[in-house]
């Protein structure tokens, strides 16, 4: 067998070219060349073709479009696409067939540019969802690079829930759906919520249909205000109320819950079409009052914090959702009206005593002043009769001042009681509130809880020195302070003052006296128990004109005494003797019926 075969060479082969490296063909140079552009596109500048990617780096994406060479893009022209991979096909944009390197140039972001308008009219048409790379953040929305096209994201079509921090989504490529287009101004307006919504709202309506009083589900808090907090079941929205987050007393729902966190609610209520859904958190607890110490009983001590002021009382939180009133009148042993916020304030923490405890009722009254001893169990001792002591003006009457010895011991200065002296005809004339007085204790009323107090005890009674200073018939000088309808109150020497009428106040020349006059005034009247001096201007001159009325009478009786002297002796004796005669003649008519 042969291994090998004869053949004979080819007659016209080109040693010569062999030897040189070239190829020997049976074809022209020509016709190489023809067959060669004939496995090759025929491409145009500005153009856009279809392209296949080859290869990647992190600056450059290598696209082969079938022509002699291949082009070369910017990365950043696809990063609307971060999933861009080696086979994938784009579009790109012929800028240049050939450039002085003899590379290939195109573009991608030209080529979805000249395609882009009608690509996003077909998108709104046919509802397609489209992919938009987010570029930054704008008043009100966003800006999403949409085939090349800014389009506009309003906030509240980023998501079903209420975004908080755009900027996270700045540089993120998402899916969305055109929902409309202004063709005059060229103007497009995307949603990414429009794709959940649909399949929410069959979720929605899954769970809607199975919702139950007292079933317990899984949410997620997506909003918190002031009075409650939103959860999101899944597409269906409840409201926990700030009441239902916790037994305790809640000020700020932050305190229990934070935004996105995953909790347990139960149902508690919620309308006919079940669009209105109540959920609770504190329900799945125990209610503080069942696990209350069962020991704890009225008299006892307890520690708590101060929840709520109101002017009638504060709650005290002992345990959390276990609250107790102190009523305001439960704060102090004193009897004057005064707010709570006088003895604490919110945040305060206070002892307390159990005063009531109703575990069926869950109520509880405290109080404070338990704490301290009652001022008026040993009052007899602390205030007798008779001692003094430095207090507090509290209120005016038109009948006297209350005072306050300490807190808890009241006790009343009546009007009269003020000054020795002085007419006070309302307590605000002598004392003001607040102002420090001396009072003496006159009298205790421990059944009432009642001092009676005195301030011009603390002094000697002046009126045993003015006894024998105004004197009936002494005269003073005092100045008319006052004019009233009934007389005048006239101002006498060592602060005392007196009272004259009207018929007391007439002058020597028949003139009426006036305010702040000064003149001479006599004492026709002195009552010590009473502390009332009765005066008169009027009599000084009328007993001074009587006196010369009776001296000119008598001197001139006088002086007729002794003109007549004879003849009033001659009468008397006349007149004697005639009373004789006459005595004797009715006894003698006496004698004689007798016999």
């Amino acid at each position: 067998m042969e291994k090998f075969k004869n053949v004979a060479p080819m007659e016209d082969f080109n040693w010569d070219a062999y030897e040189n490296g070239a190829a020997e063909t049976s074809l022209s140079k020509e016709e190489l060349e023809k067959a060669y552009d004939g496995t090759l596109n025929n491409v145009n500048s500005s153009e856009v073709v279809d392209g296949k990617v080859i290869s990647m780096n992190k600056r450059e994406v290598v696209v082969n479009i079938g022509y002699k060479s291949d082009g070369i893009i910017p990365l950043s022209e696809f990063r609307y696409n971060p999933e861009l991979a080696i086979g994938d096909t784009v579009e790109v944009f012929i800028e240049n067939q050939e450039d002085k390197k003899g590379q290939l140039i195109l573009s991608h972001k030209k080529a979805r540019a000249a395609r882009s308008w009608d690509r996003v009219n077909a998108a709104l048409e046919n509802e397609e969802i489209i992919k938009g790379y987010i570029k930054c953040r704008t008043k009100g929305g966003m800006i999403v690079d949409v085939f090349g096209i800014e389009a506009f994201l309003p906030g509240s079509q980023i998501d079903v829930k209420p975004i908080r921090d755009y900027d996270v989504f700045v540089g993120k490529t998402m899916e969305f759906k055109v929902v409309k287009i202004n063709q005059e101004f060229k103007n497009v307006v995307v949603s990414h919520k429009a794709l959940i919504e649909a399949e929410l709202e069959q979720q929605k309506k899954e769970i809607i249909g199975k919702l139950e009083k007292g079933q317990v589900l899984e949410g997620t808090v997506k909003n918190i205000t002031s009075y409650g907090v939103f959860i999101d079941l899944g597409g269906v929205d409840g409201l926990i109320h700030i009441t239902d987050l916790s037994w305790g007393r809640v000020s700020d729902p932050k305190e229990i819950v934070e935004l996105d966190q995953k909790i347990n609610v139960v149902i508690l209520d919620f309308d006919d079409e079940k669009k209105r859904i109540a959920l609770g958190l504190k329900q799945l607890t125990p209610h503080p009052w069942d696990a209350l110490d069962n020991e704890l009983k009225v008299g006892d001590k307890v520690e708590g914090k101060v929840v709520v002021m109101a002017d009638y009382g504060a709650f005290v939180e002992i345990a959390p959702g276990v609250e107790g009133l102190i009523h305001v009148s439960e704060m102090s042993w004193s009897q004057h009206l005064r707010s709570a916020q006088d003895f604490m304030k919110v945040g305060d923490t206070i002892e307390a005593v159990i005063l009531t405890l109703d575990r069926d009722e869950r109520k509880m009254s405290l109080g404070i002043k338990q704490l301290k001893q009652d001022p008026w169990e040993a009052i007899d001792e602390k205030y007798p009769v008779g001692s003094k002591h430095t207090a507090k003006v509290r209120n005016f009457t038109n009948f006297g001042v209350f005072v306050e010895i300490e807190e808890g011991v009241d006790g009343l200065i009546h009007i009269s009681d003020l000054s020795w002296t002085k007419k006070v005809k309302h307590p605000s004339e002598f004392t003001q509130i607040g102002a420090e007085i001396e009072v003496q204790v006159l009298e205790i009323d421990k059944e009432n809880r009642r001092l009676s107090l005195g301030h011009k005890q603390l002094e000697e009674n002046p009126w045993d020195v003015f006894e024998t200073v105004f004197t009936v018939d002494s005269i003073h000088e005092g100045t008319i302070i006052e004019l009233l309808d009934k007389g005048a109150v006239i101002s006498l020497p060592y602060g005392v003052e007196g009272f004259a009428t009207p018929k007391h106040l007439v002058k020597e020349d028949g003139s009426q006296a006036q305010l702040e006059e000064k003149l001479e005034f006599k004492v026709i009247e002195f009552n010590k128990e009473a502390k009332r001096i009765i005066l008169s201007h009027s009599r000084i001159h009328e007993d001074v004109a009587k006196a010369e009325a009776k001296a000119e009478k008598k001197a001139a009786a006088k002086k007729n005494t002794k003109k007549e002297e004879t003849p009033v002796i001659q009468n008397q004796a006349a007149s004697t003797t005639l009373g004789d005669i006459d005595a004797l003649a009715a006894l003698k008519e006496q004698m004689e019926k007798g016999k």
